[in-house]
């Protein structure tokens, strides 16, 4: 993990600029906690976020308790903007007065904590003095589905109490935690992922482009996903559908998106299945994945949990055919009625069903694609979600006097 020291020598690019330009009031300045900050759906959305709120009334900070990627932070030119609360020893660590230092020294006045990896930061923020401290609720990881231990849940209820406001990026995930925290639902509030549906829409001459750069034929299937390579995204199951297919010799390849521990298992798997040796492109973390959306014909999410994928909404706003697991918020992005196709988690054969469906019948892609673009671009909207925040962050500001610079950005 590099050094306090390491980090601080990356630079920011001018879009993320750390510096404050000359104003008649202060700036609401934020600081976001995350536990790890690298390639994942709920970093590029603080991102966007940061990006949309703009750099007039807002500022904003990132620290980490635990580790970050050098790359991406390289990459997105954060590191004069991010503060590391980890210790230099491994194993469990506890940064609480780690925390409040980092926070007594850039005095933030709203400290935004995400998920249970950074949740000693809400106490942390409290014994600070933060005017301001929100607390959200992004997603799962696989040993948590069934439920939380009981120490997360005790610590859970009493940070959650200690928090301005509680925050969940679904209506399932909401009662989930409300349930897990013994508290009642309308304490957690709801703000859906948006997403950028200029940037992600239909392009046909980026689709002929990536899918000849990929050795794709115009008459093979093209089945993707994009994420993290991690087991509760469950991609096993999308490649044992996808040999299902081939023994039925439908003409497919698959393109999967991201990086991540499953790499190595996936390829192997995919080495030892011969109908689909030669047919499996993993692209790694990429910064192009509204492009190799493209050139997809069917999107795929096999996880066995979400919170609200960003991919999917991404994938939707393409235009793509989608197909995910019937968990978290994954129904309540493809609503009623359906604008996509869901599916029992790890049941293969249901999946491969569906995708035999969708590839001998392009009308059928084409419907579903066209019914996704437009849930996407009624429901689920970069302008919206930034709204909220906005709204969020000012509100609670308000409401504990802090005076800041009044505007509207984005």
């Amino acid at each position: 993990m590099p050094t306090q020291v390491e980090h601080q020598k990356l630079l920011d690019p001018p879009q993320l600029s750390a510096a404050a330009p000359e104003r008649k009031a202060p700036a609401l300045r934020i600081m976001h906690v995350v536990n790890y900050l690298n390639h994942g759906g709920m970093e590029f959305g603080i991102l966007k976020l940061i990006a949309g709120l703009g750099a007039g009334p807002f500022e904003h900070r990132f620290c980490v308790t635990r580790k970050f990627d050098p790359d991406f932070v390289r990459a997105y030119g954060l590191g004069s903007m991010l503060d590391v609360a980890a210790g230099s020893g491994a194993g469990l660590q506890f940064p609480l007065f780690r925390l409040r230092r980092i926070f007594r020294c850039y005095r933030p006045h709203i400290v935004h904590t995400r998920n249970w990896g950074a949740l000693e930061a809400v106490p942390a923020a409290r014994l600070a003095g933060v005017p301001v401290v929100i607390h959200s609720e992004h997603g799962y990881e696989v040993d948590t589905l069934a439920g939380l231990p009981m120490r997360q849940r005790l610590f859970r209820k009493m940070a959650y109490g200690m928090a301005d406001a509680v925050c969940a990026v679904s209506r399932e995930l909401r009662d989930f935690h409300a349930r897990q925290a013994w508290i009642a639902p309308d304490r957690i509030r709801v703000i859906y992922n948006g997403v950028d549906t200029d940037r992600f829409a239909p392009n046909l001459l980026v689709r002929e482009r990536v899918r000849a750069e990929l050795g794709v034929s115009p008459g093979s299937l093209l089945i993707g996903s994009v994420g993290r390579l991690v087991p509760i995204k469950d991609y096993a199951t999308l490649l044992r559908a996808a040999a299902s297919l081939r023994s039925q010799n439908v003409d497919l390849q698959l393109l999967l998106v991201g990086s991540g521990p499953e790499l190595v298992p996936l390829q192997q798997l995919v080495a030892a299945t011969d109908s689909l040796r030669g047919r499996v492109h993993f692209a790694g973390a990429s910064n192009r994945v509204a492009e190799l959306l493209q050139a997809m014909d069917v999107f795929v999410l096999p996880s066995q949990g979400e919170g609200m994928s960003n991919t999917l909404l991404e994938a939707m706003a393409s235009a793509l055919p989608v197909v995910a697991t019937e968990v978290g918020g994954n129904p309540e992005v493809i609503g009623e009625p359906q604008a996509g196709l869901l599916f029992k988690p790890a049941d293969v054969a249901r999946l491969a069903e569906l995708l035999t469906v969708l590839a001998g019948n392009s009308e059928s892609r084409q419907t579903l694609g066209s019914a996704a673009r437009h849930r996407v671009l009624t429901q689920f909207s970069l302008k919206a979600m930034i709204s909220q925040y906005r709204e969020l962050y000012s509100g609670a500001a308000h409401r504990r006097g802090v005076a800041f610079q009044v505007g509207v950005a984005g």
